[in-house]
């Protein structure tokens, strides 16, 4: 196939996005697969002889098989990223039915290169400081709708594995960086941040995350492509650090509110419990809920990305570094209210 495209669904996402701009930065021909009346913005200014937008539904497979006519690589990307869905069924059937779609789709068009975006949240959790690869089996029980999402689609790609379709996986961590244009519960939590007084003092608990730039995750993804094997699923994680660590890192960055001592799980909960009823007031998402703080609050998602360095070449930067790129560009975007950014230290506000 001369000069083959190359398909991502998910393309108006923060990740999705991100790929996109990168493959087109190494002169792919990229069809970025989005939905009738999805915000562009994170597509603006590429080339048009270099990335087209192909129209369809990941959950309907023939608008996949129209969109991969002329490809031969497929990065599955798309899929529901919110806490608290008013209908929680909807999220994991679209989850679960994007990704039996779109594949479907690739198998009857006979794509042979493909990589599929999972999550580390497919892991579970560990009660102490230490890491997880891709071996540590999950152990929640009734979690979060978007992780339960995560988990039934992943258990799916190994099905179809095991069916003989050439499938790669990629485990991305707490995902931050330019690019979040909708944005993400992530985003959404450092523009919460920047919206807190320096006199706030933020709640914590023990326990901790892995934060990973998207741009990392991104090219993870191509490494992933190129080079991973079939069948195997891959962590692309960052650095982990602790809940006080995290807003340590934001409260040095712009000047805002440090973090507390660390909270039992009482008050997380409590505090969970604030934010959900506010979301349902404002008709807004949370960016922590009653079952995230029960399950994550005191325990770690830390993860080791060894086997991707090794297999794949993937390499991460530090947190802060992240960090950083993420609140500079809210920031630059005008998603923090003028008095709010006017509060963020100097070197930080938009140039």
């Amino acid at each position: 196939m001369k000069n083959p495209w190359i398909l991502v669904t998910g393309a108006t996402g923060l990740i999705g996005g991100t790929l996109v701009r990168k493959l087109v930065e190494r002169g792919e021909k990229v069809k970025a697969f989005v939905r009738a009346g999805a915000d562009l913005r994170g597509l603006e200014g590429l080339p048009e002889d270099l990335c087209q937008l192909a129209f369809g539904d990941v959950t309907v497979e023939h608008t996949v098989y129209r969109a991969l006519a002329g490809c031969s690589q497929l990065y599955h990307v798309a899929a529901p990223f919110q806490y608290m869905p008013r209908h929680p069924q909807r999220v994991i059937d679209a989850t679960t039915q994007g990704m039996r779609a779109t594949l479907g789709a690739a198998r009857e068009r006979g794509i042979e290169n493909l990589v599929v975006t999972s999550s580390a949240a497919v892991l579970g959790t560990i009660s102490t400081p230490e890491t997880m690869d891709e071996t540590h089996e999950f152990n929640l029980v009734n979690p979060e709708p978007y992780v339960q999402a995560k988990l039934e689609a992943d258990h799916l790609v190994q099905q179809l594995v095991a069916d003989g379709m050439p499938i790669v996986s990629v485990l991305p961590t707490a995902v931050f960086g330019p690019g979040d244009y909708k944005p993400t519960p992530n985003g959404q939590s450092l523009i919460q941040y920047l919206k807190l007084s320096p006199t706030f003092s933020v709640p914590v608990s023990a326990g901790g995350i892995s934060v990973v730039d998207v741009e990392d995750v991104a090219l993870g993804h191509i490494r992933a492509m190129e080079v991973g094997d079939v069948g195997e699923r891959y962590i692309l994680g960052g650095e982990n650090v602790t809940f006080t660590q995290f807003f340590q890192m934001l409260a040095d960055i712009t000047g805002l509110a440090e973090p507390s001592e660390p909270k039992g799980p009482l008050t997380i909960a409590f505090f969970a419990w604030l934010l959900e009823s506010y979301a349902k007031f404002t008709n807004t998402q949370p960016t922590l809920t009653g079952r995230l703080a029960r399950d994550y609050s005191h325990a770690y998602v830390w993860v080791t990305s060894e086997k991707a360095e090794q297999d794949l070449g993937y390499t991460h930067r530090p947190a802060r570094e992240t960090l950083a790129r993420g609140v500079r560009w809210l920031l630059e975007q005008g998603m923090v209210p003028g008095p709010a950014a006017d509060r963020v230290r100097l070197e930080l506000r938009p140039v």
